[in-house]
């Protein structure tokens, strides 16, 4: 291996496509076991690699740390130089780019960080050396736990660096926002999906937000250049990586005359969004989701889950059997079991049920990785044969509306041609 992502379990990641957008056609993902890490440092055999969790701080003594990964404790970026091997964390680059481009400043606030792993500790370092008046800990069994967490109910900034919420168990949240007084921020590490559920509530709060995937891209392209340049041990420190965050970074509003490397992690975030985000239908029973769905993953490369299909594979009802013989409440179980399946994964495309979207943890689960489009249609055109619920067109349309619109991205007329429906959706997207 020349280069590549070393760690437990690795299926998650979407490292290799990100370096690959770097430039680097040789980046490899290898799962080792714990028992198995020691060998593979002190054979060496690679150019240059990332560590990811758990292993961040076994690989410490196997490496000459430079000053931030020193000071933090542990390294997620290693390169071999002669048989040498030097250790960085990058990760605090990606960690302070996340913040930054959400706005959020440390800064003489209370900074409250749930975990105690690796990357609690790269995140505890950044947030001090940003300026943070107080910062706390919390652990399962430390002194500041999940049962005493009130009394750090004055936060004004929370981070989760544990992996609650992480794919496939993406309908999680470590903590329960209305615990806090007036918290400012909510700074979520997981990557994987791209919108958790901690960083979906923060937002229906109002709070500034920033998620693991910018940080994740952020930290690759720092790790990238490490990789194929000389960078002395000792000169990557808060000072330098602080001024490099504030020179790169510039709002989305004069993204266009940006160089270097926010240039450079701005289109990949992009591009990696693009090919991550699901391509979701929403809308009224019979408006066409799944014949425009059908369409429009096969123009565009895309598997095609339509929720109704999912449940009817695993009860083998179709949906008006099912609210004909148990009624409508335990067919919304069936399909809040199909949304969460089909949400949690990656690049679909998915036709959902007209009334999918009433359940407040369907909303979040679409939120999670998707890009959400309604279709609409004239209620006269909407099909009702088979379709027990749609009796009453007009008041369905008068409850759902206001659903819809508030979930949605992109509003999309549905033509009389498919076709027609596919290329508006094909615009928005572009």
């Amino acid at each position: 291996m020349k280069y590549g992502l070393i760690g437990k379990k690795l299926g998650h990641s979407y490292s290799k496509a990100i370096h690959g957008l770097l430039g680097n056609s040789d980046y490899e993902l290898v799962e080792i076991p714990p028992e198995e890490v020691a060998d593979f440092m002190k054979k060496a055999d690679f150019l240059g690699v990332n560590v990811t969790i758990p292993y961040k701080e076994t690989v410490m003594p196997f490496v000459t740390p430079d000053e931030a990964a020193k000071k933090i404790g542990c390294v997620n970026t290693i390169v071999n130089r002669g048989g040498e091997l030097f250790g960085y964390n990058t990760d605090y680059f990606g960690f302070l780019y996340t913040a930054e481009r959400a706005g959020i400043s440390f800064d003489g606030r209370k900074a409250l960080i749930l975990g105690s792993g690796g990357t609690s500790k790269t995140a505890a370092c950044a947030a001090k050396d940003a300026g943070a008046a107080e910062i706390v800990v919390v652990s399962r069994t430390g002194e500041n736990n999940y049962g005493n967490i009130t009394r750090h109910a004055d936060a004004d900034i929370i981070i989760n660096t544990t992996p609650v919420g992480m794919f496939p168990d993406t309908g999680s949240a470590p903590v329960d926002l209305k615990l806090f007084e007036k918290p400012e921020a909510v700074i979520d590490v997981v990557n994987n999906p791209l919108r958790t559920r901690l960083a979906l509530e923060a937002a229906a709060l109002g709070l500034k937000t920033a998620g693991g995937f910018p940080m994740l891209v952020a930290q690759a392209a720092r790790a990238h250049e490490i990789f194929f340049a000389e960078v002395s041990v000792g000169t990557y420190n808060f000072d330098t990586v602080r001024r490099t965050v504030s020179k790169l970074y510039v709002p989305t509003d004069t993204m266009g005359a940006q160089k270097g490397t926010s240039l450079l992690c701005e289109a990949i975030i992009s591009e990696m969004e693009k090919r991550i985000s699901n391509i979701v239908l929403i809308g009224m029973p019979g408006s066409g989701k799944t014949t425009i769905g059908k369409a429009l993953a096969l123009r565009i490369g895309r598997a095609f889950v339509d929720t109704d299909d999912v449940i009817e594979a695993e009860t083998g009802r179709k949906a008006p059997e099912i609210i004909r013989e148990e009624g409508e409440a335990a067919f919304r179980k069936y399909e809040r079991r199909a949304v969460a399946e089909a949400a949690a994964r990656s690049g679909l495309v998915i036709a959902t049920g007209g009334g999918a979207v009433l359940a407040e943890e369907n909303r979040f689960a679409l939120r999670q990785n998707g890009t959400i489009f309604f279709l609409e249609r004239e209620l006269e055109k909407l099909a009702t044969d088979g379709r027990p619920l749609s009796a009453d067109l007009p008041t369905l349309y008068r409850q759902r509306l206001p659903i819809y619109e508030s979930l949605c991205q992109y509003r999309i007329k549905v033509t009389e041609n498919t076709d027609g429906s596919v290329q508006n959706i094909m615009e928005a997207l572009l």
